[in-house]
């Protein structure tokens, strides 16, 4: 089975762009182009209007928040039209319907991979060399998958009852971009009441522990508390979204 969901989260990526002259090459120009797009935005044009917290050269500091988000994007938005997608696969009843989530979450990493070298790489640019710190990455990427994938259970099979989630899950994306300390420092707020309420974002967690496997001091893994609390967060969440997902699974064939 896992080889099996493996060609088909290959085949889902390269459904994305077939017929297109660029094919895959697509994946990669729209993160790179919203990249350079915040770097002169926030960077270039208006630099007092955003904050690295540090002397760390913000198109590091940005880079190192967009590639978990990227990825969690990608992944929760695919994932979340899953079922309507291959409703073709729901309807036969040999097929297990809970790889489908799967498949979006697997296919959007392949691309994740790429841009997470690409941040190591521009770390080396920085003088940031690889440290033993760097092997804390894989953690923090199964951190990403594993919250993705318990989001995207939920997100997919109210998904399958009414369209509007899909909706709901994009604007929610665009309000988390700014509510999750991707181009700015939770660090930097004066607020301590403020950073608090952030910090039970669990994306905190992750798009912090992706910067300091690259350039930070200190425990690469954070407080212990954090990571404490990430993992409760995401077992729940995981539990309900799965068992909400199974509850569920009966009715699909007779809504898509």
């Amino acid at each position: 089975m896992n080889s099996f969901v493996f060609r088909l989260a290959v085949n889902d990526f390269k459904k994305k762009y077939a017929g297109s002259v660029l094919g895959a090459v697509w994946a990669l120009i729209h993160p790179l182009v919203t990249v350079g797009m915040y770097y002169v935005v926030f960077g270039r044009i208006f630099p007092n209007q955003r904050s690295s917290g540090s002397e760390i050269p913000f198109v590091l500091f940005l880079t190192g928040g967009l590639v978990p988000w990227f990825y969690f994007s990608e992944a929760l938005s695919g994932a979340t039209m899953s079922l309507h997608e291959y409703n073709y696969l729901v309807k036969k009843i040999v097929f297990k319907v809970e790889t489908l989530p799967l498949i979006k979450v697997i296919s959007a990493f392949f691309v994740h991979v790429f841009f997470s070298v690409i941040l190591i790489i521009l770390g080396c640019v920085y003088g940031h060399t690889p440290t033993p710190r760097l092997m804390a990455l894989p953690y923090y990427m199964i951190c990403l998958v594993i919250i993705t994938l318990a989001l995207s259970y939920l997100c997919s099979a109210i998904c399958a009852f009414t369209k509007d989630m899909a909706q709901i899950v994009s604007i929610a994306l665009q309000i988390g971009l700014w509510a999750t300390p991707v181009m700015w420092d939770i660090n930097s707020l004066s607020d301590n009441g403020l950073k608090r309420i952030l910090k039970w974002n669990p994306l905190v967690y992750v798009v912090n522990g992706y910067r300091n496997c690259i350039y930070g001091d200190g425990n690469v893994f954070g407080r212990a508390g954090d990571a404490l609390y990430f993992w409760i967060f995401t077992a729940v969440l995981f539990l309900i979204g799965f068992m909400v997902f199974r509850r569920l699974e009966d009715h699909y064939a007779d809504v898509l």
